[in-house]
């Protein structure tokens, strides 16, 4: 919204006192003064919400230590309340030995923290390598058990042949004499002879007892040396299984380690991560607090000395060319308020002037006192800047104007009343009649041309209105005369009345 100005109308009327024919209602009315004859004109035509207020600043901002340690010290405050300052100026700023030895206490813990990562690196790799040589270890284990299982099976064959080849013979030679004696026994019982039955079982009792005596471990010496072969690799069998055992018992052992030390080496990396991040936090904060903009100084709440914590407020700055108004809008209105709507504002200790604004909030909750219900609604005005930009730009108009010159030293401030305008509607370089020259017939619109002396009841369409001018989008001409009842009509056949004043919804 540019520079607004006041609203200004112009419109000649004409024929002042200025009887018209025609224009009475027929059958006996009676009027109580004489009409008036307006020209219709092109002109401005604005809708708005007033309300009333102060200013406040709206650009205020605490300045705040801000330690990236526990507590600090102010060394000094160079500024008092009411000061003028620029932006970038220092304002106050905490002991820098103190400082620069909490900084260099970060940069320790930085270093003792690359270290650690260093040897969280060794470790691992030192992991690594065991891990491999308990591996390669358990490769060895399982070749020797390999071996051993070979040695062992080979020992088992290299005895079964040399049982097969010393021993079969001589018990297959016994298992034959016994058979043989038994033949010789069963011989004698059939013949019943008792001499030879004594005889042959005599020598069927010898046959046995070398049978028996082969069957229970006769032995050669090859055999003998066999079986202690196949003694000493089972043993080295058994030996090679508990040793395979044992290394991969190391094994899972030295996973777990690996493990471990990868763990660790992910946790000295983050820990040396954040110890970076706070060094890096540290370098981008300082001891100083310096203005963010140009403004003064409305309050100091510390002096040199103070013990202070991280975002305690040292000092509260306002800019002075920030201002904000607060007014309250009806239920009726509220509606019509858009937030980032335009809206100007009027100071009333400095006449004349109209200051572009912003609708910055509208309150979702309503006030209500004593049955009435309101809401809040929060209005900006533009820079002083600003102001004197769309001073150029605002001249010519005819509804909002700004005196011809503002002064440099144009200066606002805190609690100055202020009337507040909402824009709802605009409407430029458009068709305008008085209010008072409308009737209404039905769904209709109606006003009386005058041309000629020949009066003329003609239906027009209308847009927006204000409390004294109504827009015509058509049925009238720039130039066209229009009746302008004065009097109220005490008969008339047809009952007309003027259209009201209604703000029409804006959304």
């Amino acid at each position: 919204m540019t520079l607004v100005k006041i609203m200004l109308i112009t419109f000649i009327l004409s024929g002042l006192a200025f009887p018209v024919a025609g224009c009475a209602p027929e059958s006996g009315s009676e009027s109580l003064s004489q009409n008036q004859i307006a020209t219709v004109q092109r002109g401005n035509l604005v809708i708005d919400i007033t309300a009333v207020g102060n200013l406040a600043l709206s650009r205020t901002e605490e300045l705040a230590f801000d330690l990236f340690y526990q507590e600090g010290t102010v060394e000094e405050v160079l500024v008092e309340e009411g000061d003028t300052v620029e932006k970038g100026q220092v304002l106050a700023k905490l002991d820098t030995e103190e400082w620069e030895d909490e900084l260099s206490t970060l940069e320790d813990q930085v270093t003792a923290k690359e270290r650690d990562l260093l040897q969280a690196e060794i470790n691992l790799q030192t992991a690594e390598q065991n891990l491999k040589n308990a591996q390669d270890n358990e490769a060895a284990k399982k070749l020797a058990l390999l071996n051993a299982q070979i040695s062992f099976d080979q020992a088992e064959y290299n005895l079964s042949v040399a049982e097969e080849t010393h021993v079969w013979p001589d018990l297959e030679i016994a298992e034959a004499e016994v058979e043989k004696a038994e033949a010789f026994l069963q011989y004698a019982l059939d013949g019943g002879w008792g001499n030879v039955i004594t005889r042959a079982q005599a020598e069927l009792d010898a046959a046995e007892r070398v049978y028996n005596a082969l069957v229970q471990g006769y032995d050669t010496e090859e055999v003998a040396i066999k079986k202690l072969q196949v003694e000493s690799a089972e043993l080295s069998l058994a030996q090679a299984e508990e040793d395979l055992n044992e290394v991969a018992e190391d094994v899972a052992l030295k996973e777990l380690q690996l493990t471990l030390s990868q763990g660790r080496l992910e946790d000295a990396k983050k820990a040396l991560t954040d110890a970076q991040e706070k060094l890096e936090e540290a370098n981008s904060k300082s001891p100083l607090i310096e203005a963010p903009f140009d403004g003064f100084i409305t309050k100091v709440n510390v002096e040199g000395g103070d013990e202070v914590l991280s975002g305690t407020v040292a000092v509260q700055l306002a800019d002075p060319n920030r201002f904000e108004a607060d007014i309250m809008v009806s239920e009726m209105d509220i509606r019509q308020v858009k937030l980032g709507g335009d809206a100007w504002v009027q100071v009333d200790a400095m006449s004349g002037i109209s200051l572009s604004a912003k609708v910055t909030h509208v309150s979702p909750t309503a006030t209500i006192q004593s049955g009435v219900v309101n809401y809040q609604v929060k209005v900006e005005i533009e820079s002083h800047e600003a102001v004197m930009r769309e001073r150029q730009q605002a001249q010519g108009e005819q509804q909002r104007q700004v005196p011809a010159e503002i002064s440099k030293d144009f200066q606002l401030r805190e609690g100055l009343t202020v009337t507040v305008h909402i824009l709802v509607a605009e409407k430029n370089n458009v068709l305008l009649v008085p209010n008072q020259a409308i009737t209404r017939l039905g769904m209709e619109t109606h006003v009386q041309v005058s041309k000629d002396g020949v009066t003329e009841e003609r239906v027009i369409q209308v847009g927006i209105s204000d409390w004294q001018f109504t827009e015509v989008t058509d049925g009238l001409s720039e130039g066209e005369q229009i009746i302008v009842p004065t009097t109220t009509e005490t008969t008339s056949p047809t009952p007309r009345s003027p259209i009201p004043f209604m703000r029409p919804p804006h959304d």
